[in-house]
């Protein structure tokens, strides 16, 4: 790595979910741990950072230290609970003028750079940018266009506002970060991002946390037979994540194999989220209808030791989703040593190694997800062969190397014009 400037205090920007959120319910999930552990990366390598978030409860104090280097910042934007993540826009200006004062309390300076994650904080990003005189460095984590040409059934697309607002926040930002080498030509392809401001920088796994342990433990410890076949899903309960694809695939499995209902468990672990929060209790009536009342198993979200002991008691995890960014499940499960069945797209392609950590599946079709499911079933050899390719896939992807690579990002943002470009090249 070739860091160059290294700055002293960045300024992350969390707008419409709390780093301090239990990821997998609500608005939080990858991005939620994406911007903790970066934070915490950074922290460890000598830089201040300090993160600010939407309050959305009186109980929470202005400002909390979330570790040493790391402080988070509950800006007062709006109400504090009922808003939806499409009623945000309206609160920026509130959240913008929370953080602007902050920056005023102290010397001109404090704040050596702005690094915003979601095109939310890319708003505001773009303002204080102004105000302060410093670089920022923005994270898309999604994106409008790439979500609607991907919808699920269902779903509603993202509003023209969101669209206009990302275009707004990629002209605006001095670096733009990528999660994949995909998303990165999205950027430039979709929203005409300047392909010399794009960088890919691959995001993490806790690999202390997500590691390889006794599978027989594990179920004991989570009340799971011995011998079941264990099909799990992690993440948050709405149309985008597709759970539902898993909870068919299953009831085709059960069908053909009527046997393999006896040992059968569908784990569903994670809450409603996004259009999800209409109907919560539709993944579970759409089980009971298909007669898998007593084979999903629904299990509220749960701390990161807590989810790696069910990676490692799961036989496969699916990641059914329709677009990932990257796709933190799977490479968390993969650090666990589980082969994971993914939807070849987005992120995905990235975080699973087709054939060597794992499956990808062309679409969306419950038979076809049961044919790929049954075949891996099937064949025992194979799901050893891909639980140590995704140990070993996993292991390219710690935080470690995440953070070093964003601090060669916010080295080049900082050095001059003439030489930022050629320091990540």
């Amino acid at each position: 790595m070739r860091h160059g400037i290294v700055p002293r205090r960045v300024a992350m920007l969390s707008v419409h979910t709390s780093p301090l959120d239990q990821p997998g319910t609500g608005d939080a999930g990858g991005m939620n741990v994406y911007v903790v552990e970066l934070a915490r990366r950074m922290a460890a390598l000598g830089i201040e950072v300090e993160i600010f978030t939407r309050a959305t409860s009186s109980d929470q104090p202005p400002i909390v230290e979330a570790e040493p280097g790391v402080r988070v910042r509950h800006v007062v934007a709006g109400p504090f609970a009922g808003l939806a993540k499409d009623e945000l826009p309206a609160q920026l200006c509130a959240f913008a003028r929370g953080v602007l004062r902050a920056e005023a309390a102290h010397d001109v300076g404090w704040y050596d750079l702005i690094h915003s994650h979601y095109w939310l904080s890319g708003q505001v990003g773009a303002l204080a940018k102004e105000r302060w005189g410093v670089p920022l460095v923005h994270s898309m984590h999604t994106m409008a266009k790439v979500k609607n040409a991907q919808l699920a059934k269902g779903d509603r697309p993202e509003p023209r506002a969101r669209v206009i607002g990302e275009e707004q926040v990629v002209e605006a930002a001095d670096w733009l970060v990528a999660n994949t080498d995909e998303e990165a030509r999205q950027l430039v392809e979709l929203y005409d991002a300047d392909p010399a401001g794009v960088v890919t920088v691959n995001p993490g796994v806790d690999l202390e946390v997500f590691a390889p342990g006794d599978t027989r433990s594990a179920r004991r410890e989570l009340g799971l037979p011995d011998d079941a076949v264990v099909l799990m899903f992690a993440g948050r309960i709405q149309p985008l994540k597709a759970p539902d694809v898993l909870v068919r695939a299953a009831a085709e499995l059960v069908r053909v194999r009527p046997g393999l209902r006896r040992r059968l468990v569908v784990a569903i672990v994670g809450g409603p989220s996004g259009s999800g929060t209409a109907a919560p209790g539709k993944l579970a009536r759409l089980a009971r209808d298909l007669g898998l009342g007593d084979v999903v198993r629904f299990v509220p979200p749960v701390r990161q030791a807590e989810l790696a002991r069910w990676y490692r008691a799961a036989t496969l995890v699916a990641v059914p989703s329709y677009n990932e960014s990257f796709g933190l499940v799977a490479l968390e499960a993969q650090a666990c040593g589980t082969p994971v069945v993914a939807a070849a797209t987005g992120g995905l392609l990235t975080a699973v190694a087709d054939d060597v950590s794992g499956v990808l599946v062309d679409g969306h079709d419950p038979r076809r997800w049961a044919k790929v499911l049954g075949e891996l079933l099937d064949a025992s050899d194979r799901l050893a062969r891909l639980g140590e390719g995704g140990l070993r896939h996993a292991q390219g992807f710690g935080w470690a190397v995440t953070a070093a690579r964003m601090l060669d990002v916010y080295s080049a943002a900082l050095a001059p014009p003439e030489r930022s470009v050629t320091m990540l090249r």
